[in-house]
């Protein structure tokens, strides 16, 4: 697997090109190695332009020193049924008889390798300071009791884990709705325990139910109310209490997954992510893998060009070239501090909601008083906090016999959130654990320690020098917040565990510029529908596109970021459907 993608960090004064493609995480190389392989244009005539020096945008993977594996600082991992992603790295099957024997779509070799998700009879929950194992309730619920906990359940929800309760919700305001409940009973299961809710329903079945599910419950408040518009907090709240609404935000590890947005897009997205039956996979290259093997593959073509440290500032249309060339945009190269011009047909802004919001908002494109509809779509995400600190240990403490954890990760209400054990160097036993997944509401908490200024002091081990390890002083988490995580790490393990300090640490924070947030998440109240297509193409006699995961509806996937890319590339490149991707698969809106 090659990441030494060529990057070209210079410029080159009035560049004509057809295609402009502002952006290289996913869904702008996708673009690009699309545009070209499929020969709808030279790859000269396509260049892709970003102010980062690295691929992969929100992908971001690391060796750290003394360790001969990869972490994961951004997105980790993709599902089995995620088609696009799940082809690239893995191939097509050669026939349907055989579908083990597969073909490579891109040159680059990865391999796909399970994400272990873990023991659960052995990872930990620690939740308003009592200490149990993940499977609890599962232990319980067998033995024909219900797990007591710390909060205060209705009587119709005690006994429940929050996976089961989200399951529930969705059942009960899915069945509730007659037309639903007529049209798709057959796929909305509720099983022999009261415990046991399953979904049987496709991409194209909930596309078909989210626009159109009405909230049937008389004493609420938002009785009669679109499903579309209701935040899923509000409607958490009414549905199993805020003590409900409390325990499935801090049992479930993610308080990004249950704060308010848009409740009708929430429903599929937790069914899908976090149901039993959930088969996830990563790359053992490092997950980043996947943005340098499309990459890769579009630089093979005579003319590519990857421009590296180049920040889009503006566009115009009003320029001394427009009768050949339809926009000018002006570019910072960062590593001269001088402006340059280059000259496009076509412009591809494969950007999250941040990045589109520091470009330029008095041009004729962004105008509030000219395009006011694109301001308020724009807005229609919300930008989720995140960071991650990964944390080097000189062996894998969780695997011993007190703990006896070989992977996986441990939840907490704690503002760690979560912690997740990645791997051990089986040479010199080194070890590394993802240290906190901070998000929303956690983040301020880590915000006021990682703004410090005394940064964690790297030691040299058996198998790491002090000088390589020094080559990471730059990304090393604040001292406070390495003490305070190790607090916490040390709190939700429990007194008998003896926690070592770490050599080495990694922190990233994705709301730093130009990201802005980890991922994104619809609001309550828009109609996804519309707005999906719409980004594609804001303004009809113009020939610009948004593209990327935010504007998606798999936010946070890569995947979601690959489907945006591809229904533009068709829908207004003229492209066809790919011969590696199955007819059959949906790409949404």
């Amino acid at each position: 697997m090659n990441k030494n993608t060529p990057l070209n960090t210079g410029k080159h004064p009035d560049l004509k090109i057809e295609v402009a493609i502002i952006g290289a995480g996913t869904s702008g190389l996708y673009t690009a190695y699309r545009l070209v392989t499929d020969k709808k244009f030279k790859a000269s005539e396509v260049q892709i332009f970003d102010m980062n020096s690295k691929l992969g945008g929100r992908l971001e993977s690391v060796v750290m020193p003394g360790m001969n594996f990869w972490g994961e600082l951004g997105g980790m991992r993709y599902l089995t049924s995620q088609e696009i992603v799940t082809t690239l790295i893995e191939g097509y099957p050669l026939t349907e008889e055989n579908p083990a024997k597969r073909i490579p779509v891109l040159k680059d070799k990865m391999t796909p390798v399970p994400f272990p998700m873990g023991d659960p009879t052995k990872l930990l929950m620690y939740l308003r300071k009592e200490r149990f194992k993940q499977d609890a309730w599962d232990v319980a619920q067998k033995e024909d009791k219900k797990l007591a906990t710390r909060y205060y359940l209705n009587d119709d929800d005690y006994g429940f884990s929050s996976d089961q309760l989200f399951n529930k919700i969705i059942y009960d305001v899915l069945m509730a709705d007659p037309w639903v409940a007529e049209k798709y009973h057959d796929k909305i299961i509720k099983g022999d325990s009261i415990y046991d809710y399953s979904f049987k329903l496709t991409s194209e079945d909930w596309d078909a139910i989210k626009p159109k599910l009405v909230y049937n419950f008389p004493n609420s408040p938002y009785d009669r109310r679109k499903v579309n518009d209701l935040g899923f907090w509000n409607l958490i709240k009414d549905q199993i209490s805020q003590e409900g609404y409390e325990f499935v935000a801090n049992a479930g590890g993610y308080y990004s997954n249950t704060i308010n947005w848009n409740s009708a897009e929430a429903f599929p997205y937790m069914v899908g992510d976090f149901s039993a039956g959930t088969i996830y996979k990563t790359i053992e290259e490092g997950y980043d893998s996947i943005a340098y093997a499309v990459a890769n593959s579009y630089m093979e073509h005579d003319g590519a060009c990857i421009w590296s440290g180049n920040k889009l500032l503006t566009f115009t249309k009003e320029h001394p070239l427009a009768h050949t060339h339809k926009y000018q945009l002006t570019f910072l190269n960062l590593k001269t501090n001088t402006k340059w011009n280059v000259y496009a047909n076509k412009l591809v802004l494969a950007m999250p909601r941040k990045s589109l919001e520091l470009l330029d908002q008095n041009n004729f494109f962004f105008d509030i008083n000219e395009n006011s509809v694109l301001n308020t779509n724009i807005r229609s995400v919300i930008m989720e906090p995140a960071f991650k600190i990964l944390m080097g240990f000189e062996y894998p403490w969780w695997k011993e016999k007190q703990l006896d954890i070989d992977s996986g990760h441990s939840i907490t209400d704690l503002p760690m959130r979560q912690c997740y054990y990645f791997g051990t160097d089986p040479e010199n036993n080194n070890s590394m654990l993802l240290g906190s997944y901070g998000d929303m509401e956690t983040e301020t908490f880590w915000k006021a320690l990682s703004d410090d200024k005394l940064l964690f002091k790297v030691r040299a081990t058996k198998s790491a020098s002090l000088k390589e390890l020094h080559q990471l002083d730059d990304v090393q988490a604040t001292q406070m917040m390495v003490d305070e995580l190790m607090n916490q790490l040390r709190e939700l393990h429990g007194p008998d565990v003896t926690i070592p300090d770490p050599y080495v640490t990694y922190f990233k924070d994705w709301t730093d510029e130009p990201f802005g947030a980890g991922y994104h998440a619809w609001k309550a109240g828009y109609s996804v529908e519309h707005v999906m297509p719409y980004m594609r193409k804001p303004v009809a006699d113009e020939s610009i596109h948004i593209i990327g995961e935010a504007y998606s509806d798999q936010q946070g996937w890569v995947e979601g970021a690959f489907c945006e890319a591809e229904k533009m590339l068709q829908e207004h490149f003229g492209m066809h459907r790919p011969i590696w991707l199955s007819p059959t698969y949906y790409l949404g809106w």
